[in-house]
């Protein structure tokens, strides 16, 4: 705003010698200017309908790809791909069930057919297969680790309660939540899993749970076209309701209802055998597609900590086209999820890379493929990274910003677990924003996008989120009710362009902070997640909280 101000007076011959000379070396280097009109152009493009709603493995997706890859390159960026491309290409595989044979499940000589009392979805692995799968089938209370203690379910069905324990609070349910039951039952020897879904499932939703898991399902795929996370041992699995359990637990210490009366108790339950065998029966197809990742670097300036990355990561892929839909929209655009938060990180990079400043740490700009079919574009790149001998040492993720309104606040999801937290405070404060706690602790944002699969790898990450002061809860909860993940999410809505501007500003200025900083962000001591995913990392104490 002064350099402009400046150089409008030299044009107009009102500015004095002596003053002219003062400017200049005051303008060196200049704070980046972040505008409504950059935010605005990128959303334009991304969510045209030309692109197609940018569904992984689509040509719209492709075609927003190549836009970003030009935006680093016009900003002189270095290709981050393993092959000195800015693509990093991840295989995706497309799992559908073959409507010609309908899955099914079998307790003893009672057959429940899919969809009614049985969920059973297509399957991860590569190939047509027609699998059939009996054993034995052995109860492990809720699935999680501890619960097949004393427990022998090798070559058979382990057979799991929905949800976590009751009595569980705050992170530890956080924590229990995010077990990944289905490689627990594989390194236990199971070769088969079944959800019981009792009388009261706790959120748990029959009608949306089917809707999810018989449709097709999308993995990464690593080597040989191998999906990754699928235990090798572990070869099918299913949901099962009160009255598949009822069949199962016929002839069993206790009933079903009993069971099911247990869990409605605050503790674990114990294990047992169970005295009918299962047979489950499904058969799944297979396609495959490759998606990129897209990455720019800018090197950092500093010997000594150059090899450290801070990541600024935000989805690029939506949800396609829907050809079945009512009406004449089939295009799921994805203005606001994520064509935004695309923006906001090609800001960022532009403000960096036109600063006049480079970093003493290096950046990486990424935009992601497969968010929307489960974070599958992260995982890969946690997976294999692109930093060489070098390290990620914070992720600043951004997704689906509600530019709707002049937000004068923002939540910052994981800046509770390490000293990221304060480094937004910061950020915020110079915008004249203030920081509020999650206005949503049930909706569990922050396991819910890419930066969580970074947080499984060990780095301290953040998420923003604009926040509920000045109408944002009206305008967060409309836009979740009436546009989330419908054709309705365009560039023609109310965006408050200027508001994405000064998203974009405070998320260069946390990166900003992290990338100069004396020291790399650290979990808290005692962080259930740094505890979990960064064993041995260094530890800040935690902050003591002012009554």
């Amino acid at each position: 705003m002064r350099i402009r101000l400046i150089l409008a007076a030299i044009s107009l011959g009102l500015a004095s010698p002596q003053l002219a000379p003062r400017a200049i070396a005051q303008a060196a280097p200049a704070e980046p200017v972040f505008t409504a009109q950059g935010i605005k152009a990128h959303v334009d493009f991304l969510a045209d309908d030309l692109l197609e709603g940018r569904n992984a493995g689509t040509r719209g997706h492709e075609i927003a790809a190549r836009y970003v890859a030009t935006r680093f390159e016009a900003l002189g960026l270095k290709p981050g791909g393993p092959d000195g491309s800015w693509y990093q290409q991840v295989a995706l595989g497309d799992f559908a069930l073959d409507d010609a044979r309908p899955p099914s499940l079998s307790v003893g000589a009672t057959r429940f057919a899919n969809g009614d009392a049985v969920l059973i979805g297509p399957s991860p692995s590569f190939g047509n297969t027609e699998q059939k799968v009996a054993g034995a089938a052995m109860f492990a209370g809720y699935g999680l680790d501890s619960d097949y203690q004393g427990l022998d379910v090798t070559g058979k069905f382990a057979v799991v309660l929905t949800g976590v324990p009751h009595g569980l609070t705050g992170e530890a349910t956080y924590a229990a939540e995010r077990e990944d039951k289905a490689a627990i039952a594989g390194r236990h020897g199971a070769i088969g899993l079944l959800y019981l879904v009792g009388p009261d499932p706790r959120g748990f939703s029959w009608s949306g749970a089917a809707d999810y898991y018989l449709r097709a399902q999308t993995a990464w795929l690593g080597p040989a076209n191998t999906p990754y996370g699928v235990d090798p041992g572990l070869r099918i699995g299913g949901y099962g309701n009160s009255a598949v359990a009822r069949a199962l637990f016929a002839g069993a210490p206790m009933t079903a209802d009993q069971m099911f009366e247990a869990a409605a108790r605050p503790g674990p339950l114990k294990g047992f055998a169970l005295k009918p065998r299962l047979t489950m029966a499904r058969t799944s197809k297979v396609r495959i597609v490759h998606s990129p990742n897209v990455i720019g670097i800018l090197p950092g300036s500093d010997p000594a900590l150059a090899s450290e990355y801070v990541m600024l990561s935000a989805h690029l892929d939506h949800e396609g086209t829907d050809p079945n839909l009512p009406g004449l929209d089939k295009i799921y655009n994805g203005a606001m999820d994520n064509a935004a938060g695309v923006a906001t990180m090609l800001e960022a990079a532009r403000a960096f890379a036109e600063s006049g400043r480079p970093p003493r740490r290096s950046i990486l700009f990424v935009a992601l493929t497969a968010e929307e079919d489960g974070l599958l574009g992260s995982e890969y790149l946690a997976h294999y990274p692109v930093t060489g001998a070098g390290k990620v040492v914070a992720d600043v993720n951004l997704d689906m910003p509600i530019l709707l309104y002049d937000f004068k606040d923002v939540v910052a999801f994981g800046a509770e677990h390490s000293t990221l937290g304060p480094i937004v405070a910061r950020a915020a404060a110079r915008m004249g924003v203030t920081l509020s706690a999650d206005p949503m602790p049930e909706e569990q944002f922050f396991v819910r996008s890419d930066h969580y699969s970074f947080v499984k790898a060990g780095v301290p990450s953040v998420f923003l989120m604009t926040g509920f002061a000045n109408g944002g809860e009206k305008a967060f909860r409309n836009f979740l009710a009436t546009h989330y993940h419908k054709v309705s999410d365009q560039p023609g809505q109310a965006f408050d362009w200027q508001a994405g501007a000064k998203f974009a500003q405070i998320n260069y200025l946390i990166a900003r902070e992290i990338a100069d900083g004396a020291e790399a962000p650290r979990w808290y001591e005692g962080n259930p997640y740094g505890d979990r995913f960064a064993p041995g990392q260094p530890r800040a104490p935690r902050p003591v909280v002012k009554p």
